[in-house]
């Protein structure tokens, strides 16, 4: 699997450090490399027309002003209107900074030095503004005239004056590693991010604040990167897309996987009927799911594509009874994979069910829901020998298998969730905003994808529908989870769309799973979300 890794602002100074020191690659490169890069995307991705488009760029006194001035430089030389202001005095900017101001002075770019907002047009009439005031390296709350000109910077970039505003690495004010803000932050329309992602774009309110992100690549070497071991990574769509399963054109259904899904009772009939669809909505041969027998005609009806298999229930409770072992065995064994708790309740017999089958399981399997509340007081059978499972839990299912509070501090959960995926033998799918992926070997992926309107009931069933439907065309646990988190939060972005945030429901994330997979298979390889 390609890696796509993911740091804090320290870790990126780091990194940037070692690139110079060790390997010899001048700062001041650096700087010329992202400016260039970043003017590039400026031109085709964002402009895209030609024109005599106006731009203005607000640079601060560090090296992310000394990138403003490069991109100033750039599409200066691509014939837009470029004007330069920036915090002053010339003297107080940094080494390389500095550099880029007299080159950019030299082009005959209109440059002015700002000391108090007061010499700011009040309508700045440009079609875009570059924020290149702040990098990574900020924390805390703006002050004086830089907090001035961040709100001067909004006010220009509003629906009354409707300039686009680009952030370079990130929104001036915000906190990079929280991606929270104490004071005046840039709203931005488009976010290039330099070098390596950071774990604030991914966070709310900081991704929102980003807009659009895009991945620049700014020539650090890739084994510098690997030399400092890291452990966490961004599930971007150049990461996804080798990882789908091949699809033979000669095929027939046996050869794209048999899942058995073993969902569903009374009054939670929807779960089962939203994880079966989101299955065979994401590329699966066959789908059965195994339900009550007093409910299978709810199913039926609820149901097309996938099959149903009517099983025992208890006193005709609409819920699975142990009696059913041994047939639930039997259609495990005929399967590829097996999905194990979406809708099926906590009845006392149903937990005990589940427990037996799951102490015995010898086919991939993900387990989910009341599936996972089935172990809350007894863990064994997850601790027992057996294949590699996927735990798909949201934070209170996560809490029920543990005997441990889950810590508000982003690390510390991230390390307990490794401790337990190592201690069950199993890939965990925490789901929370941003939902991420822990491998048993400690490996981290936090997903780019999805937004508050999948805040809704069913969504939970969707997405274990579509990561079993991976493991049953043969994907690892690790990959089938990584490619249904990162597909489901992208049917939820286009779904979301067309719906709003406040109409978005389950079903909607199914619909739109075509659109996903379309968007996927023809990825821009820079784009971050």
């Amino acid at each position: 699997m390609n890696k796509i890794r993911i740091v804090t602002a320290d870790t990126m100074r780091a990194i940037d450090r070692q690139t110079i020191e060790k390997r010899g690659i001048p700062g001041i490169e650096l700087m010329e490399n992202a400016g260039r890069e970043i003017a590039k995307g400026i031109k085709y991705q964002i402009i895209r027309e030609e024109g005599k488009w106006s731009i203005a760029i607000f640079c601060g006194k560090g090296n992310n002003g000394g990138d403003g001035f490069v991109v100033g430089r750039y599409l200066h030389k691509s014939d837009y209107n470029v004007s330069i202001y920036y915090t002053g005095p010339a003297e107080k900017l940094s080494s390389d900074a500095r550099l880029n101001l007299d080159r950019a002075l030299k082009l005959g770019i209109p440059i002015k030095d700002i000391r108090t907002i007061a010499e700011l047009p009040e309508d700045l009439d440009a079609d875009f503004i570059v924020d290149a005031i702040f990098g990574t390296g900020f924390s805390g709350a703006p002050g004086g005239i830089i907090a001035d000109l961040i709100k001067y910077i909004d006010s220009q970039g509003s629906d009354s004056y409707g300039s686009e505003v680009i952030s370079i690495d990130c929104p001036s004010g915000l906190n990079i590693d929280t991606g929270t803000h104490e004071g005046a932050v840039v709203k931005a329309n488009y976010t290039y991010c330099l070098g390596l992602p950071k774990f604030g774009l991914s966070y709310s309110p900081g991704r929102e604040l980003a807009g659009s992100t895009r991945l620049t690549p700014i020539g650090i070497p890739d084994d510098i990167v690997e030399s400092f071991c890291i452990r966490e990574n961004l599930l971007l769509g150049n990461v996804i897309s080798p990882l789908l399963p091949a699809r033979k054109p000669d095929g027939h259904k046996g050869d794209f996987g048999k899942l058995f899904i073993l969902a569903g009772s009374t009054g939670m009939t929807g779960a089962a009927a939203l994880c079966a669809m989101a299955s065979v909505r994401t590329g699966l041969g066959l789908a059965t799911v195994g339900c009550p027998e007093s409910i299978n005609h709810i199913l039926e009806i609820k149901l097309t594509e996938p099959m149903t298999y009517p099983l025992p229930d208890v006193a005709k409770k609409g819920v699975l009874a142990l009696r059913g072992l041994g047939e639930i065995r039997k259609k495990i064994s005929q399967s590829d994979a097996v999905i194990i708790g979406p809708g099926i309740g906590r009845y006392h017999e149903t937990t005990e069910l589940v427990q037996k089958i799951v102490s015995s399981l010898d086919k991939p399997a993900l387990i989910d829901a009341d599936g996972l509340n089935a172990f809350e007081r007894n863990r064994q059978p997850l601790l027992d020998e057996h294949p590699k499972f996927i735990l798909t839990p949201h934070p209170g299912e996560f809490r029920r298998l543990i005997d441990e509070d889950i810590p508000n501090d982003r690390t510390a959960k991230y390390d307990l969730v490794r401790k337990y995926a190592a201690k069950y033998n199993c890939v965990i799918v925490f789901k929370e905003s941003p939902s991420f992926i822990v491998d048993t070997d400690g490996e981290l992926f936090l997903n780019s994808t999805g937004n508050d309107g999948m805040a809704t009931g069913g969504t939970g069933d969707v997405l274990s529908g579509m990561i079993g439907s991976f493991l049953a065309q043969g994907l690892s646990p690790l990959n089938a989870a990584v490619c249904g988190v990162y597909l489901h939060g992208l049917a939820g972005d286009m779904a979301v769309c067309e719906t709003g945030r406040r109409s978005l429901i389950a079903g909607d994330i199914v619909e739109f799973l075509p659109d996903a997979f379309n968007n996927i298979e023809g990825f821009s390889p820079d784009a971050i979300a």
